[in-house]
């Protein structure tokens, strides 16, 4: 089942088009201009409904995942995709373990909706958990059959035969034979049953393409190129959900080569360069109606006055009502969370080419089949006549879920019969693509007199359920999601709303200790109900030194804990306060995480520490700012992210438990570094923050230390 808060996928279509009209301004050098607008502004929608959840069933049969050719190379199959997670390189470990053969020998097609199985999406820290224990069967399979067409063709029993290094051995007689030797590149058809699959090795193979990415061979998808092609601007409002009125196309340069093209709502220009493209686009006079809506500083309030239906997510346990009135010690805070934006590498870019058997698009997503679904609902086709193809591509962060950019150059490219490649520009991503949600959170907790918490209410309003429940023993809880409506387009960002949850919970837990007057680590193990937490919290603070050194002013230490997708991460700090500037600086982070049987430790330890480094900007510095529905630092000079100098010691222990399976990792690593910075925050100043970020322009002179 889908995750609650992927809002983006519940979105409406993002173009209506007339799939039989051809509404184009076409301005050829030294041409003159035909003007072509529908009579209606409101285009009819075509094709079917977005079916962004549409499932299939996974297929059993071995040559759907695995090819083995006449040469003895491994080409395997998967619709998951490569956005920097070193998605390719786990999957292909696991192919070549089963298979017995080198990861050099193995070819990984990611996210070809032609040539791969139906894939959901690359999301939700699943493809560890999901994609690569059925990679494995599919090779537990294949090396069986190899085996058994080996001992057909020298008649002995299989149960006798090995598989080694590409080859089947017969140590008595020591014959052998290559795999491309017994399969003569023919499929090898057989059908995936309840394979016994082996644990990773936990061997740190290197990056798969890495040479590519290095030295800039790889493609990404914004530099994919075709014969012929033009390049794409799409007319944009200042508002994301500004309503477009009228438009005037009368002062459109005549000479340039570019082509206009007006479908609805939609207005775009294809042109020989993105600068003619722009020019042309620049010409067209448009009309925008925008709705009113709250500023940044008033979004908090929004979100109470304009719920978007009943609470939902509740645990209910205990009697919160009277157990307050048991209670030793009560601490109240209501917290704050902005807006933050994704800010990948590479902006979404998209390539599309018409062809008389249908559209081909090259595209950065995390949802092939699902921007496959959306190109052909938008052009009315059957999913068959759509190929979309997903070059890895430069970051996602589960900000790559939808498709317009992939529909705005296929409609521009339908309307001039040749490829067109269309790039957002990084105020364009910042304007117009889904942000992580805002939220409100209400919190309550209370302790007995023995220390232990007694009771917990918190109530998410807006930014979502993921992450709601708490890992420590704790008899009377209520705890809800207020869904809401948002000013602003949100939707899945790298941990969903577990970022916004952990935050509240662990940094409400530090203020429930110092008003118990126990020490936040000791607070903590007394009250943890988590196994693996525990283990995880004990493991970075003794990295760290906990309790070795005191906070005092200008310097502190924090930390936090917590669970998300089937992993648990600890993070300890110590961070330094400018007293003049009242800049916060990360000094150190130690961070132990555990997310079963780790696939390969070198690539594990760049996700956590990559997580940890992205988080220290939502904790301290990152947010939207918007005056109703339009942004108003759209642009990197004016939205502050993690640079280099801000990168701290980091020291981090991966946990590896062999006797389970394998959990994801690309999204739990970032869910506690905020609170941790946060509680070093308190223990330095005194001072218990409650608003993300925490210290945009450094902290006010009421909270800096004294």
């Amino acid at each position: 089942m889908p995750e609650r808060e992927r809002y983006e996928l519940l979105e409406k279509p993002a173009y209506h088009f007339e799939t039989e009209r051809r509404d184009v301004l076409k301005l050829f050098a030294g041409g003159g201009l035909l003007v072509l607008i529908p009579h209606s502004a409101a285009a009819q929608e075509s094709g079917r409904a977005r079916g962004a959840w549409r499932g299939e069933p996974l297929p059993d049969a071995v040559e759907a995942w695995l090819h083995i050719g006449p040469d003895g190379r491994v080409t395997a199959f998967t619709g998951k995709v490569e956005v920097g997670q070193n998605s390719r390189t786990a999957l292909t470990q696991a192919v070549a373990e089963e298979l017995r053969v080198a990861p050099g020998q193995v070819e990984m097609v990611m996210g070809d909706t032609a040539r791969t199985p139906f894939d959901m999406g690359t999301f939700g820290s699943r493809t560890t958990p999901t994609m690569a224990p059925r990679m494995r069967a599919a090779g537990v399979a294949a090396r069986q059959a190899l085996i058994e067409l080996a001992a057909q063709h020298w008649g002995v029993n299989p149960a006798t035969l090995e598989a080694a290094d590409g080859c089947v051995r017969d140590p008595k007689s020591g014959r052998s034979a290559a795999y491309g030797e017994l399969t003569h590149g023919k499929a090898i058809t057989r059908t995936i049953g309840k394979e016994q699959v082996s644990r990773p090795r936990s061997e740190s193979v290197p990056k798969v393409n890495a040479r590519d990415i290095v030295t800039g061979a790889h493609r990404y998808p914004s530099d994919i190129m075709r014969p012929g092609m033009l390049y794409g601007k799409v007319l944009r409002p200042r508002a994301w959900d500004a309503d477009l009125v009228s438009v005037d196309v009368s002062a459109a340069p005549k000479t340039g080569g570019a082509t206009i093209v007006r479908d609805g709502k939609f207005v775009g220009a294809a042109a020989p360069s993105v600068s003619a493209a722009a020019r042309a686009l620049a010409s067209v006079k448009a009309d925008w109606n925008t709705p009113a809506g709250p500023s940044n500083s008033e979004v908090f309030d929004y979100f109470k006055r304009n719920p978007a239906g009943p609470a939902e997510d509740a645990v209910r346990s205990g009697d919160v009502a009277s157990a307050w009135q048991q209670a030793a010690h009560t601490v109240e805070g209501h917290y704050t969370v902005a807006y933050i934006a994704h800010v990948p590498l590479e902006p979404r870019a998209a390539v599309a080419e018409w062809t008389p058997n249908g559209l081909t698009v090259w595209t950065g997503t995390q949802r092939p089949f699902g921007v496959r679904e959306e190109l052909a609902g938008a052009f009315g086709l059957d999913v068959k006549k759509v190929h979309v193809l997903m070059p890895d591509c430069g970051s996602g962060y589960g900000g790559k879920h939808t498709g317009e950019c992939a529909i705005e150059a296929a409609r521009l490219a339908k309307a001039t019969n040749r490829p067109v490649k269309v790039v957002w520009t990084r105020e364009e991503e910042f304007r117009f693509a889904y942000l992580r949600p805002a939220g409100l959170i209400e919190v309550r907790g209370a302790t007995s007199s023995d220390g232990k918490l007694l009771a917990w209410e918190f109530h998410n309003y807006n930014s979502g359920p993921s992450g709601l429940a708490t890992p420590y023993e704790i008899p009377h809880q209520l705890i809800a999601f207020h869904p809401t409506r948002s000013p602003l387009r949100q939707g899945s960002y790298r941990g969903l709303a577990a970022t916004a949850n952990h935050f509240v919970r662990e940094s409400h837990i530090d203020d429930i200790a110092a008003a118990s007057g126990v020490d936040p680590l000791e607070f903590r193990l007394r009250n943890l109900k988590e196994p693996r937490v525990r283990a995880v919290l004990e493991q970075a603070t003794e990295r760290f030194g906990w309790g070795r050194e005191k906070s005092g002013p200008g310097r502190g230490f924090g930390l936090a804990c917590g669970m998300e997708k089937g992993s648990f991460v600890a993070n300890c700090v110590e961070i330094a306060i400018d007293p003049g500037s009242g800049k916060v600086r990360v000094r150190r982070v130690s961070t132990a995480f555990e997310c079963g049987a780790i696939v390969n430790p070198d690539h594990l330890k760049n996700q956590v520490e990559g997580a940890v480094m992205m988080g220290i900007g939502g904790a301290l510095f990152e947010a939207i700012e918007f005056e109703g529905s339009r942004i108003t630092n759209p642009a990197l000079s004016r939205y502050r992210v993690p640079r280099f100098a801000d990168l701290p010691e980091l020291s981090t222990v991966l946990v590896n438990r062999r006797d389970l399976d394998s959990a994801g990792a690309g999204e739990t690593p970032i869910v506690t570094i905020a609170p941790a910075i946060r509680n070093a925050i308190l223990a330095a100043t005194g001072k218990g923050l409650r608003a993300l970020p925490l210290a945009p322009a450094g902290l006010s002179g009421a909270n800096r230390p004294a």
